[in-house]
């Protein structure tokens, strides 16, 4: 067999026999690739393989959930300012409003309570202007009102002492308008998120801004109960679930803002719900303490004012129900 090189003809028949080839297997290719009018997934399922697709992206949050979050908002705002609004109506009103300032809580929590109705009721996208501006202002008349008490309580004698502190101006009334506002102003901030994205406050997710928040006004709101209650001498045991089941519930759930968000957290929203439900019960248990003054109810005029306040407890069931609101969004879809 001859070891030549093939000659120039050779050569040249099976460049052109190569060049058929290539042209060939092009041709199949393009016989067999979706046209430009075929749906996007084919053409992606023939362009890149399986296998280096990219990962689809995670959903962004329900524009329901996000306003079902505000709705849980506004709930909770309306009740702590309906508890704040019967407080200082009757605390006031014992005090004869010498000071004609002691109104001021009164219009404020009403107006508070109004808009929070309005918007459990309002679906709509978007911040409400009037209701921004009744929360903030509700917001505001809080911290001065905690100002002015935490001034009496000191200009009297003896100042900040156990015995001013329990007997004078509470320092925890105003501050529950606060919250009020406070909660019905994140509420309007949820709403004005984009719809393509994970609600966020101040840069940080809303879920878990709003837990740490609760878990805080929580915390506070146990300090004016315990205070309260050290008063009462903790004569009945009922007494001390005030103050272990709600530090209970404010550190599941300040626990749950700092863990990884997604996952179901069914401990944590039981114990919220007894939370909401112990400040509905706490009323029963004032009103039996309101009974057992003298006179009881029949001198309701009296006892009402000097037996344990009955708008009290349920500013417990009104930051229960914003913890609930925070756990939603951290957990339908993860909040991170």
């Amino acid at each position: 067999m001859s070891t030549e090189r093939p000659t120039g003809e050779v050569a040249a028949a099976l460049a052109m026999l190569g060049g058929a080839a290539v042209l060939g297997g092009v041709a199949l290719a393009l016989k067999k690739a979706p046209s430009a009018e075929a749906p996007l997934a084919a053409r992606a399922q023939w362009s890149l393989p399986r296998p280096l697709a990219k990962p689809p992206a995670v959903p962004p949050l329900d524009r329901k959930t996000t306003v079902r979050a505000a709705r849980r908002l506004n709930r909770a705002a309306g009740t702590l300012a309906l508890s704040v609004l019967a407080d200082s109506a009757v605390e006031h009103y014992r005090g004869s409003f010498h000071n004609k300032a002691m109104v001021t809580p009164l219009v404020t929590s009403a107006l508070s309570l109004m808009v929070s109705a309005h918007g459990h009721f309002d679906n709509r996208r978007g911040a409400h202007i009037a209701r921004d501006m009744v929360y903030a202002t509700a917001g505001i008349t809080g911290l001065v009102g905690t100002g002015f008490h935490l001034y009496n309580v000191a200009k009297k004698p003896g100042g900040i002492s156990w015995q001013n502190l329990f007997y004078q101006a509470p320092l925890g009334a105003p501050a529950a308008l606060t919250l009020s506002g406070m909660l019905g102003f994140l509420s309007e901030r949820l709403r004005d998120n984009p719809t393509d994205e994970h609600p966020t406050i101040l840069g940080f997710p809303a879920g878990r801004i709003l837990g740490l928040m609760t878990s805080l006004g929580l915390l506070g709101t146990v300090a004016e109960a315990g205070l309260l209650h050290f008063r009462g001498a903790y004569h009945n045991p009922a007494m001390y679930l005030p103050v272990t089941a709600p530090p209970t519930a404010a550190a599941l759930l300040a626990a749950s803002s700092l863990a990884e968000g997604g996952r179901p957290r069914p401990l944590t929203r039981w114990w919220l719900r007894f939370t909401a439900l112990l400040g509905f019960l706490g009323c029963g248990f004032h009103a039996v303490g309101v009974g057992r003054n003298m006179g009881g109810w029949r001198n309701w005029r009296q006892t009402l004012l000097n037996g344990p306040p009955l708008p009290a407890p349920p500013s417990f069931a009104g930051l229960a129900l914003a913890g609930l609101a925070a756990l939603g969004l951290m957990e339908d879809p993860p909040d991170d």
